[in-house]
């Protein structure tokens, strides 16, 4: 799973900064190396891009998430791409993934309604993050001017302070290489943002806020 994995980051960054690439060229390399047929590492990719879809991170086109990733395959792949990744984050898509599969069976789950916990427990792990420059959020805070960059729409509402409120997106990640540069954020109202990571086809989507967005410079 390791060299598959680096193998999709590979081919994900490649894709961010527009250069070709061939799937079937990666499959044949590791069937190769590690004689297993081309299509299983197809599956395999697949996986990988369910995981990335829960951890919030985009996926390769073509390579649509599989659904029937198992919990232990997913805490696996999870732990190896988060090893790969510039910026780490806590695990996420482990608890994400036992979620939907709670939302599966509506039926025992509203007649027997979890307790939750009032006292939840917690745990501490070492998590290592990017600096950012606090300037790069404010110029583009400031360039939005209360509008959503992505859909046009004014911020949903004003924080307490007065200011809009807009989230800082990276049209490329920082976990996939992206600078923390204006060229690369941009202002997103909560809705935008959340498709930027979580939907259904979030390379169009980062794709297409390049047009509207005159200073953006693809990386």
């Amino acid at each position: 799973m390791l060299d598959a994995s680096k193998a999709y980051v590979e081919m994900l960054h490649k894709e961010a900064s527009g250069e070709k690439y061939v799937k079937s060229k990666y499959y044949r390399e590791l069937s190769a190396k590690h004689g297993r047929t081309e299509k299983s590492f197809e599956y395999r990719m697949q996986n990988i891009s369910y995981v990335r879809f829960l951890m919030g991170r985009s996926w390769l086109t073509g390579l649509k998430p599989a659904k029937n990733v198992g919990p232990k395959n997913i805490a696996i792949i999870e732990k190896i791409l988060l090893e790969l990744s510039l910026e780490k984050q806590a695990p996420h898509a482990s608890f994400e993934a036992q979620v939907r599969e709670g939302m599966t069976r509506k039926a025992q789950l509203f007649a027997h309604p979890p307790k939750g916990s009032k006292h939840p427990v917690a745990t501490t792990s070492e998590i290592t993050l990017l600096h950012r420059d606090t300037k790069v959020k404010a110029w583009v805070m400031l360039e939005a001017n209360g509008c959503c960059e992505g859909c046009g729409a004014n911020a949903p509402f004003c924080t307490p302070d007065g200011f809009p409120f807009l989230e800082l997106h990276h049209v490329r990640h920082l976990a996939d290489g992206g600078s923390d540069t204006i060229t690369n954020s941009v202002a997103l109202c909560p809705n935008c943002h959340r498709e930027a990571h979580y939907g259904i086809n979030p390379e169009a989507t980062r794709v297409a806020l390049y047009n509207p967005v005159a200073r953006l410079i693809r990386e």
